[in-house]
């Protein structure tokens, strides 16, 4: 009698919050054929509605292959067993930085019925079309005859240090006219504090924020920088302490002159 196949999905658009957990290393060129068949299948449906390719990403294999093992333990499917992190918070501590996550889940017989039911489901056929996905991990495990899947795919952002995302904000405030070369010391101040202005700050004004996005400044920090006649800033990233930052975020001040 044919097995049948039993799918869930997932997915997160929500901040998770980093736990130090410690993953074991799944390199890229050491998975398996099974999740190699499945990261193959994956793109051939995206690749035949015109979707870009996924590439191949090893921190998310690596959530992907230790849930798709934990799944063959407990022989039942879930996103999060007891005691376990969320789908977030595993990709992010296996090192994987994302904007957006998203997860397909099932047992099946084989890689290409797992695929095909996944694209037969709704949710499932979402996440492998999202077109704002642009990585993969697959995790494959068999046992007894079945096998346990996992694919995470993920918006995936690249982690830039301090000095990048000052930069980037800098280039950002030139558009606006706004030279960024001001000391950086105000706004690394104004960085590390909540609210008010440093003490001793002459600058017009302070504004800080937490964004994802490095390509534009956030809809309300544009409104109160053109709301006034600015033609300097300092500008310095410090580090989310505290804060939930599975997804890649940054926090950057700006103190206007």
């Amino acid at each position: 009698m044919q097995k049948r196949t039993r799918l869930r999905a997932c997915w997160f658009t929500c901040l998770g919050l980093v736990l130090s957990l410690s993953l074991r290393a799944y390199a890229q060129e050491d998975f398996s054929e099974r999740a190699r068949h499945i990261f193959e299948l994956t793109n051939q449906d995206r690749e035949a509605r015109s979707l870009q390719l996924l590439h191949w990403n090893a921190a998310l294999a690596a959530a992907a292959q230790a849930h798709a093992e934990r799944m063959a333990v407990e022989g039942y499917l879930s996103h999060d067993y007891p005691g376990e992190e969320n789908l977030a918070e595993r990709a992010a501590q296996a090192g994987s930085h994302f904007q957006a996550i998203a997860e397909n889940i099932a047992t099946g017989y084989s890689e290409s019925a797992i695929e095909a039911e996944w694209m037969h489901s709704a949710l499932h056929r979402t996440n492998i079309l999202d077109p704002r996905m642009d990585a993969i991990g697959v995790g494959v495990v068999e046992r007894h005859g079945t096998l346990y899947a996992v694919e995470d795919f993920a918006d995936a952002s690249q982690a830039f240090t301090p000095q990048q995302v000052e930069r980037k904000v800098g280039a950002l405030l030139r558009d606006e006219g706004i030279d960024p070369s001001a000391p950086r010391d105000a706004a690394e101040l104004a960085c590390s504090s909540n609210g008010g202005y440093p003490e001793g700050e002459t600058g017009k004004l302070v504004v800080r924020f937490d964004t994802p996005d490095l390509t534009q400044l956030p809809g309300g920090v544009m409104s109160r920088i053109r709301g006034g006649s600015y033609r300097r800033a300092s500008v310095a990233a410090c580090p989310n302490e505290g804060r939930q930052n599975s997804f890649t975020t940054y926090r950057v001040a700006i103190v206007l002159y």
